[in-house]
């Protein structure tokens, strides 16, 4: 499909899964607004050569007033009609031993990050009658883990919100919809591979036994994968999946 005309903002989309989610919107013809801290420029010259507009915004999601300008920047190209949520940070301990710090953090940019982005993209979304809001959840946020108390409650949370944004926008043409992946080679998942590896276990050995313990295909989900459902999500096709928590987890949940 073409989303010739459509700008989309993706937040934490300077790398990994964001900056994934974003050239296959840019590759539908989406301009692209990214977020994120350090040098963009890598992530700016890969959506270029899409031939979309594209622009930066290094906002911390945490700080509301951050937030607030980034979403004021995004008006550049004219309004936000496809907004991706997908920035987050993950601590792990037991929840007698987790720092109030980083749960607030957590809480702040995994979940209220997306309520503020949500209520501000909303009224211009239902004034051009048209819009697509897609939280990247998590399976975690369908299913808990030791050690996540913070990020499997944020993620919970996301997919409660997306269900209320989905009900109230059902009888519009904006809709509101939750991807829960499962393991994806981001840097907090090699660094686990890392520990085994540090630990004695062979390179290969110690990615299929990570995989092993939570998904079946024994895969990794891929930043383009998330892509491509993203852009069905914004397709008529994906026009009456309200509310949903679509799981892409290599058969995770299906245990």
């Amino acid at each position: 499909m073409s989303l010739q005309g459509k700008t989309a903002l993706v937040t934490g989309s300077t790398s990994g899964i964001g900056l994934g989610i974003a050239k296959v919107l840019a590759g539908a013809g989406a301009n692209i607004v990214l977020n994120g801290f350090g040098d963009a420029s890598a992530a700016l010259a890969e959506i270029n050569q899409h031939g979309v507009q594209v622009a930066h915004h290094p906002a911390d999601l945490s700080d509301i007033a951050q937030l607030e300008e980034l979403f004021a920047f995004a008006e550049r190209f004219g309004g936000v009609d496809i907004l991706v949520n997908n920035a987050g940070i993950q601590h792990v301990a037991p929840v007698e031993q987790f720092p109030a710090e980083s749960w607030d953090k957590i809480i702040a940019l995994n979940l209220s990050a997306v309520f503020h982005g949500t209520r501000l993209v909303l009224p211009g979304m239902r004034e051009r009658n048209w819009g697509r809001i897609i939280n990247i959840a998590s399976v975690h946020g369908l299913v808990g883990s030791v050690g996540k108390s913070a990020y499997v409650a944020a993620k919970h949370g996301v997919i409660g919100l997306t269900k209320v944004v989905g009900l109230e926008t059902a009888a519009s043409n904006v809709t509101c919809n939750a991807i829960c992946p499962g393991f994806v080679l981001t840097p907090l998942v090699q660094k686990q591979i890392d520990d085994r590896i540090a630990a004695g276990v062979d390179p290969t050995q110690a990615q299929h036994d990570l995989l092993a313990e939570k998904q079946p295909s024994g895969a990794f989900v891929t930043p383009a994968h998330l892509g491509e459902l993203v852009v069905f999500l914004c397709s008529e096709a994906g026009s009456q999946v309200r509310g949903a928590a679509w799981n892409v987890d290599g058969g995770w949940l299906a245990q």
